[in-house]
Parts: structure tokens; sequence; C-alpha cells
């Protein structure tokens, strides 16, 4: 039998995601590889640089994030209220919070997270966001 899911995420704990940047899953799909999660970024935190092996998209409940070094470098900056689709196979240099900032991103399959001279490091896919949502310590 089908279910819809409903959660009420304020209820939810933060989940320690490392560097400054906690999370709370809210649905994964082995079937297809889609997660979806809320990031919450505290001011100077960043994602390093990562390549999308999925369409993902993003939506900024409140604060600030510089993809690509941000609008002044010729990238994105978003801000509340912004949404953006990243497309399969798109690489992001650093993405910064310049200040604290809670997002909402789903993502169609992992995200390859890379060094800094862009060689593969891990992959971030729907196994291990399940494995990091029962195993991560709760943040503070």
């Amino acid at each position: 039998m089908l279910a819809d899911v409903n959660l009420n995420t304020s209820k939810m704990p933060w989940r320690e995601f490392g560097g400054g940047i906690d999370f709370k899953t809210l649905r994964t799909s082995p079937e297809t590889g889609t997660w979806s999660v809320l990031f919450r970024c505290s001011a100077g935190s960043s994602f390093r640089p990562h390549r999308h092996l999925g369409g993902g998209e993003y939506l900024v409940i409140k604060g600030c994030m510089h993809i690509r070094g941000g609008a002044e470098s010729g990238g994105v900056t978003a801000r509340d209220g912004d949404y953006g689709y990243e497309p399969n196979g798109v690489l992001h240099d650093q993405t910064d919070f310049p200040e604290e900032t809670v997002l909402f991103f789903t993502n169609d399959g992992p995200l390859q997270f890379l060094t800094d001279d862009h060689k593969p490091d891990f992959v971030l896919d729907v196994t291990m966001i399940e494995e990091l949502s029962a195993s991560a310590p709760i943040a503070a």
C-alpha cells in the first residue's frame, strides 16, 4: 500500500554532517536514488568541490549561499526564497555560506565530492544518507 510522507521537521533533530553543516533527512528512495534533506549551514561553512551525478534542486529558506564564488565572481548568489536547479554532471567548486543558512535540497542521484585539486574523494548517495541519518551525532 502506498503511503504519504508528512514530517514535522521542527521536531526532528539536526544531525551533524560535518564542517559546521547539519542536516535532517526528509526522504530517501533506494529505487530511484533520490534523496531530500534540509541543510543548516553555519556562517563560514562550505561544501567542498563536488560533481552532481544526478540533477539536484535547492530552495534557500533562510540565509545566503555562494555557488562558484557567488555573483561577484560569475557564479550564483542564492538568498531567502531563491530556487535553483543543478543538472546532472555539473561541477561545483566550493559552495560557501557567509551567514547561517537553511536550505531544502533534493538530488536525483549521488554527489561525488572531490579533493581541492578535483580528484574523486567520496560519493554521497542514498545509502550513505540513510546511514548518516541513523548514526551521525545529534547536533547542538
